[in-house]
């Protein structure tokens, strides 16, 4: 009989792991050493947590090599710093990026300051304009980076014809899939080169360890490592096993956080106090056709706006009593949070309003508690709006 694909369930408990023996710990112990025996006379195989090799950080990044079907991954010190080094990795002083102008406002702050300080120029490119990543390709141009889904606007852009392009001109396509997990989506199955993760979110998925994650071919993790030694960029061995351990759920979570974040969704397109929601998962979201075709799950974040505004949302805020209004998304609990304060901080008013999220714009990051608990708080809040 033909052995059937491993699952992804199975592959985040077990990953690639080699047979057991007899008197093997179930589960994995936490090595926490700074520094293992070195070889006599070579410098091979030699361990040292700062170089991101500890049996943890090892562990760890060949589970998620295997979630993304990926040669290699290596984890680091935050979402952040997955982006920085993975960026860093195919850019240098004199080239030109290419992203995409749906992003994180704190990735857009790394582009616009910090990557230009370096000599790297960055353009960047309308998703909805079917020439937008074509018309911005120059000579110096090595790379194309993409958020998807993205944040906190919950838009979808299609990967495939961005790696036709990329493959055509030779251009690295890195992607940002922190919000749909490789649970709900694998860019590297639609052409991407690399896969980026803030781990804080569903990965780790339990608001309690800060950290990220880049998967990708054997030779670029391997440059991603180099750089990690240099920044400094290293999970600690506990971070490291926190996070596998969170591993073992992901399959099972993941599922939670759609169909709740679904049927709260469904529920507040009815209510007569929210003006708008923005999910996936709803026939009205303007990427639904996409999001059904490409992913396995719709995602656990639903944005609404509060009739009434900035003043109506924050009544809303100081009613909640199940949802925390903190940063942050892909936990346990319900989060709220209120993008132009967090991931959009210090935008302009138009700045905001071209980014899709007008005052009373809330990013709710549903939780796995049971649903109809959680749409009872938002209801009872409401009511005081």
């Amino acid at each position: 009989m033909k052995r059937p694909a491993t699952g992804l369930s199975t592959r985040a408990i077990h990953g690639t792991r080699t047979p057991p023996n007899v008197g093997d710990p179930v589960a994995s112990p936490v090595y926490q050493s700074a520094t293992f025996l070195n070889p006599i006379g070579s410098a091979k195989n030699l361990l040292y947590t700062r170089y991101g090799n500890n049996p943890n950080q090892i562990a760890l990044g060949e589970k998620l090599a295997a979630l993304e079907g990926a040669e290699d991954a290596v984890f680091l010190a935050s979402g952040m710093g997955a982006t920085s080094l993975s960026l860093m990795s195919v850019l240098s002083a004199g080239d030109h990026l290419i992203s995409s102008n749906w992003i994180y406002g704190g990735t857009r702050k790394l582009l616009v300051e910090e990557f230009q300080r370096l000599g790297i120029a960055v353009s960047f490119a309308d998703p909805t304009r079917p020439d937008g990543w074509k018309r911005h390709i120059k000579r110096t141009t090595r790379a194309v980076f993409v958020e998807t889904p993205t944040n906190p606007q919950i838009r979808l852009i299609d990967l495939d014809p961005i790696a036709e392009l990329c493959n055509s001109k030779g251009l690295h396509l890195l992607v940002d899939s922190s919000i749909a997990s490789p649970i709900n989506f694998r860019p590297l199955e639609h052409g991407a080169d690399m896969v980026i993760h803030s781990v804080t979110k569903y990965l780790n998925g339990h608001a309690d360890v800060i950290a990220g994650a880049v998967a990708a071919s054997r030779k670029v993790i391997s440059r991603v490592r180099e750089l990690l030694k240099m920044w400094g960029q290293a999970i600690d061995p506990h971070a490291a096993w926190l996070i596998e351990r969170a591993l073992k759920t992901l399959a099972v979570r993941v599922p939670r956080h759609n169909s709740n974040a679904q049927e709260f969704a469904e529920w507040a397109c009815e209510h007569p106090k929210i003006s708008n929601v923005v999910y996936p998962g709803l026939d009205s979201h303007p990427d639904h056709g996409l999001a059904a075709r490409i992913l396995d799950g719709y995602g656990g974040l639903v944005g609404v706006t509060v009739k009434g505004g900035t003043r109506a949302a924050n009544k809303l805020l100081r009613k909640l009593r199940l949802a925390t209004h903190a940063p942050s998304f892909g936990g346990t609990e319900t989060l709220v949070s209120v993008p132009r304060f967090t991931s959009h901080a210090g935008q302009t008013k138009k700045q905001l309003r071209d980014a899709g999220i007008p005052e009373g714009y809330l990013r709710i990051s549903i939780g796995i508690e049971e649903v109809q608990d959680i749409i009872f708080d938002f209801a009872r809040a409401l009511d005081s709006v």
